[in-house]
């Protein structure tokens, strides 16, 4: 046979059609195991090598799944990617990645461009709006990490229960008067957290003192320190790790002695909370894991003719105690 093999040419030899063959290496599970059997002989004999353009056009899939992150410059979210992207490969799919730089108008503008290339989506902490993203799961399969939205498939994290954890060692070491950095009041992550640390907190009988809502970034966690000063705080609960460390940079550059005079708190644990100096506390989450589930969960949809598999629970949350906090200066000493 001269000239490159085409999927014509396999279906051909398999005596069934060209869309058959696409199937059967875009989605295998849907074609009958004989059928797939011969396909598979057939094109390895004739040394066949799958063209996704072409089988794209044959079929209306593309091989592609589209992963959306607000922003990679976060350590929270390459580890995501990493487990969608390390399962999309085991899937037998190529991943297409955009960063939105926490834009909402720039996420619905690629989203929308996105949803064109690929036959399903990921999305990591969206921000668009509920009804959006109902709809958008009307055009396309959908599975949303760390956002909850009716109707739409999701990983999360049990945030309330790393919060809880969080609130219960801070009392334990004798702090009364918390302070609670938040992050953007875009992020519905951030709203959970604070919502659960404002229960959690009255529930233990202590003193919640907002903070404020700042950039889920190193420079936002800065920017929150002299209002940290000001609130009169013994410990500081924060949004996310990325913020916690600004927060004690910035601390440190004013004189304040973490934890000794102050204790903080973080969220996620990323690669450096455990270095930094001193060491953060904060709660882990399987992000890695939370993004190969995800795309499983992806998979299946994109597959599956019956009814949508059921979501995957919560994913569970642990609190991490490193250096960042000790007992309150004014808890009374441990002792006889």
């Amino acid at each position: 046979m001269s000239g490159p093999v085409t999927i014509r040419d396999v279906a051909r030899a398999a005596e069934v059609s060209p869309a058959t063959v696409s199937r059967t290496f875009l989605r295998p599970e849907k074609v009958d195991p004989a059928t797939r059997e011969r396909i598979l002989d057939v094109a390895a004999r004739l040394d066949y090598r799958p063209n996704r353009a072409a089988q794209s056009l044959i079929t209306g899939l593309t091989g592609n799944i589209g992963i959306v992150v607000p922003d990679l410059a976060n350590p929270f979210f390459p580890s995501v990617v990493k487990g969608i992207q390390s399962r999309a490969e085991e899937l037998g799919y190529s991943a297409l990645l955009v960063d939105t730089d926490e834009d909402l108008k720039r996420e619905s503008e690629l989203v929308a461009a996105l949803s064109r290339q690929v036959d399903g989506l990921v999305l990591c902490s969206a921000r668009m709006a509920d009804e959006d993203l109902m709809a958008l799961r009307e055009q396309r399969p959908l599975v949303l990490i760390n956002r909850q939205v009716p109707g739409v498939p999701a990983v999360t994290f049990d945030n309330e229960g790393g919060i809880a954890q969080e609130v219960v060692h801070l009392k334990a070491l004798g702090h009364r008067r918390i302070g609670y950095v938040a992050g953007p009041s875009t992020s519905y992550s951030s709203r959970v957290r604070q919502a659960a640390a404002t229960a959690e907190l009255a529930r233990e009988g202590l003193v919640e003192v907002p903070i404020g809502s700042f950039a889920p970034s190193f420079d936002g966690g800065r920017s929150a320190a002299e209002k940290v000063l000001l609130a009169d705080v013994t410990a500081v609960m924060v949004y996310n790790d990325v913020m916690a460390l600004g927060l004690v940079n910035q601390l440190t550059r004013y004189g304040i002695s973490v934890p000794n005079d102050i204790s903080v708190v973080g969220y996620d644990d990323i690669e450096f909370a455990s270095m930094s100096n001193p060491p953060l506390t904060t709660v882990r989450i399987p992000r890695e894991h939370a993004g190969a589930l995800a795309m499983s969960y992806l998979h299946a949809l994109m597959g599956s003719s019956g009814p949508a598999p059921e979501p995957p629970a919560r994913l569970p949350t642990e609190l991490v105690f490193r250096g960042t906090s000790v007992r309150a200066p004014s808890a009374p000493p441990t002792g006889d």
